[in-house]
């Protein structure tokens, strides 16, 4: 099943998409189950709770077509970025393969839907891509003692959009990264929520185009640190709340490695994670507003 969220921004609704009859995937209303997708919901069992709801026949069938699209979670505490977490892409970076987790923090607001707009930020010359998994918590996150306690902790698994602006993260960061990563917009995610049990996390194929063209496609085999690991590591140092997302890092392809021009207003990217979903974004100047 895919959880998601749709309606305008700030007012979205929650659904499901299931083939769990048979007979095609259909989107159901989950407004009777719960007001938004969060991590309240999915700390009190609120997956399970859509999959009972499924099987009864118990969610009203919606339509969709024409609506706007949200992120498949609402409302997290916190954004965790991990940078350089593939080795070809930290090689096109020129950097060094790290050999702890290198963590950054992307501002909630960040969050945008799946096809919305993005606005490239004032005086911004060096917007740039990043298709990345996303991993959504769905139980606090503290502390665990080794990552064969991660997968209790994590809800499922979102495309995402890692979108960075490479002279505020590089150049005029201090050596913090959060200011290229914190632009309104900056954080497409979905378009669905796909439950952590139906997803093999450690071979997906992700993939990017910009205006069409091929410019990144990978997999997640190649992570340098795995999911379960970055989950266990990350609690030594943070606490990870339900509904929380980590972005679990890039692969090679990016318009920093200087292969490729940066963003620009009309450009189309496009990033994809088997069995995840598909994005897009057409990119604007941005406007004073």
């Amino acid at each position: 099943m895919k959880i998601m969220r749709w309606g305008n921004p700030g007012s979205e609704r929650p659904a499901v998409l299931s083939d769990h009859a048979g007979e095609g995937e259909k989107t159901y209303d989950l407004s009777s189950l719960t007001a938004d997708i969060d991590g309240s919901f999915l700390a009190a069992g609120g997956l399970a709770r859509v999959r009972e709801a499924l099987d009864s026949g118990a969610l009203a069938g919606i339509d969709l077509t024409g609506e706007r699209i949200g992120a498949p979670i609402a409302n997290p505490s916190a954004v965790i970025g991990i940078g350089l977490n593939y080795a070809a892409h930290a090689a096109e970076s020129g950097a060094d393969i790290p050999t702890h987790p290198l963590m950054f923090l992307k501002a909630p607001n960040t969050l945008a839907g799946p096809f919305d707009d993005t606005m490239i930020p004032r005086n911004s010359t060096t917007t740039d891509w990043e298709v990345e998994l996303g991993v959504v918590i769905g139980q606090r996150a503290s502390y665990l003692d080794s990552p064969a306690d991660a997968p209790a902790h994590i809800a499922g698994f979102v495309t995402a959009n890692d979108l960075s602006e490479r002279d505020f993260q590089l150049k005029q960061s201090g050596g913090q990264w959060s200011k290229g990563k914190c632009a309104p917009g900056f954080s497409p995610l979905g378009p669905w929520l796909v439950p952590a049990d139906e997803v093999d996390h450690t071979n997906l194929g992700l993939r990017t185009w910009v205006n069409g063209e091929l410019r990144q496609d990978s997999s997640t085999a190649d992570l340098i640190f795995g999911v379960d690991f970055l989950i266990h590591h990350l609690s030594q140092y943070m606490t990870l709340e339900a509904g929380d997302v980590v972005l679990t890092g890039t692969p090679q392809g990016v318009g920093l490695s200087g292969k490729y021009p940066y963003l620009a207003a009309g450009d189309v990217v496009e990033v994809e994670i088997d069995g995840l979903g598909r994005q897009r974004q057409q990119f604007t100047q941005w406007s004073g507003k």
